[in-house]
């Protein structure tokens, strides 16, 4: 049997109403580039890694090839498939992929468009830790603070057990063929991959990420995220 290969997967059909920008916030500038370019760069720097490089945007974008010039490259696709909501967007990529050539053994590693600085290190900790598991994973961070759950007037109603509590980031690393069948089953309602394939009965493996790779979701997070982003831009003698 031939190995697997590896495809990336990067739904990017919403507008982020959320971030306080006039137009979908993936394609708002940082740093000189679009968003959603700082995130491409991060699975481009792994090169032949990768059999697919796939940007899933609405039917109608009318934005993505301005905002990116040089997308697609080689081993890289425009999927204009994008749905109403997130589970829409990777079940009809999915399919594209599919479509294309991609295998239903392969993995396939779910981005979120917004999730503009993970690093090409983490990526690979993932593949690491997940390429040989017969569920697949993704990227998570312990939570780190004190959990409270609250009444519908907004107090506190408990404080609850934190230590097995996890914020679960991306990418989400799964079989195409399991994962495309388990979104299928589970519907719209999911908000994740992991969760889709959990409702299967499967348990996905947690992988240590960073709290540097959270999405972009408010407008105070933008000045985060160049900050981040400044901080790793090599300093001149």
């Amino acid at each position: 049997m031939p190995s697997p290969r590896f495809h990336v997967l990067i739904p990017s059909a919403g507008i982020g109403s959320r971030a306080g920008v006039a137009g979908p916030k993936q394609y708002e500038l940082l740093g000189g580039q679009a968003l959603v370019g700082h995130t491409l760069d991060a699975f481009r720097a792994l090169g032949a890694r990768f059999a697919t490089i796939a940007l899933v945007v609405a039917p109608d974008d009318g934005l993505v090839q301005r905002v990116l010039p040089d997308f697609p490259r080689a081993g890289e696709r425009l999927l204009r498939v994008g749905g109403a909501t997130r589970a829409a967007s990777v079940r009809n990529g999915l399919a594209a992929l599919r479509a294309e050539g991609a295998d239903a053994g392969d993995w396939v590693l779910v981005h979120d468009a917004a999730r503009c600085l993970v690093t090409p290190a983490q990526v690979e900790a993932l593949i690491a830790a997940c390429e040989g598991d017969a569920v697949g994973g993704l990227l998570a961070l312990p939570l780190p603070d004190t959990l409270k759950a609250a009444t519908p007037h907004g107090r506190v109603a408990a404080t609850l057990e934190r230590s097995d509590k996890w914020l679960a980031q991306t990418p989400q690393m799964f079989r195409i063929g399991a994962l495309a069948s388990a979104i299928d089953h589970a519907g719209e309602r999911v908000t994740d991959e992991a969760s889709a394939i959990e409702a299967t009965g499967a348990a996905p493996r947690l992988v240590p990420g960073s709290a540097r790779n959270f999405k972009v979701t408010y407008p105070e997070d933008f000045a985060l995220a160049a900050a981040v982003l400044a901080s790793r831009m090599p300093t001149t003698p």
